[in-house]
């Protein structure tokens, strides 16, 4: 699982320096997550660096809005865990609007105006009342399972929370 760091620079930051003073395996953490994603069959590129999402956050909200939320993320997630871009830039979040079909030209008039910038506050907002310090955390009915986690762990989760299977 990878910390909630807002205050990660626009440049981003090497994860050495994230994790500067904690007693963190690097290279552990590192090799834990791509045996997940191996097993899930997920993408995932070498890790070097941690980007700032807040931008790709404020369009992804916007994205949902336009009915092309779970594209926009996934473009967003290959973007950063598989090619390691630097989500915090325009012109990257702008080529991943323009590939899963959205118009970058609004695209950049919502990064401008900060058009969703007070629901991302308030998604961050919740995150800290739940407690919840990394991602991915899933959280249901009072069950909490941190990291990426196995098709078998999160189907345990949803069976043993009485929601029961759809």
């Amino acid at each position: 699982a990878f910390p909630l760091h807002p205050e990660t620079p626009q440049a981003g930051q090497t994860l050495e320096a994230l994790f500067a003073g904690r007693p963190v395996d690097i290279p552990g953490m590192l090799a834990r997550l791509r045996q997940v994603a191996r097993e899930l069959d997920l993408p995932f590129g070498e890790r070097k660096m941690t980007f700032n999402s807040r931008l790709a956050q404020e369009l992804g909200k916007w994205a949902e809005d336009q009915g092309r939320g779970d594209a926009f993320h996934h473009a967003v997630f290959l973007a950063y865990f598989q090619r390691g871009e630097n989500i915090a830039r325009q012109p990257v979040l702008l080529q991943i609007c323009s590939a899963v079909g959205l118009d970058p030209a609004a695209a950049q008039a919502v990064l401008d105006q900060r058009s969703y910038r007070e629901a991302v506050d308030q998604d961050w907002q919740r995150s800290r009342q739940m407690g919840i310090t990394a991602v991915p955390t899933f959280v249901l009915n009072g069950q909490r399972l941190v990291g990426a986690q196995s098709y078998a762990a999160l189907e345990g989760m949803v069976l043993s929370s009485e929601v029961g299977k759809r």
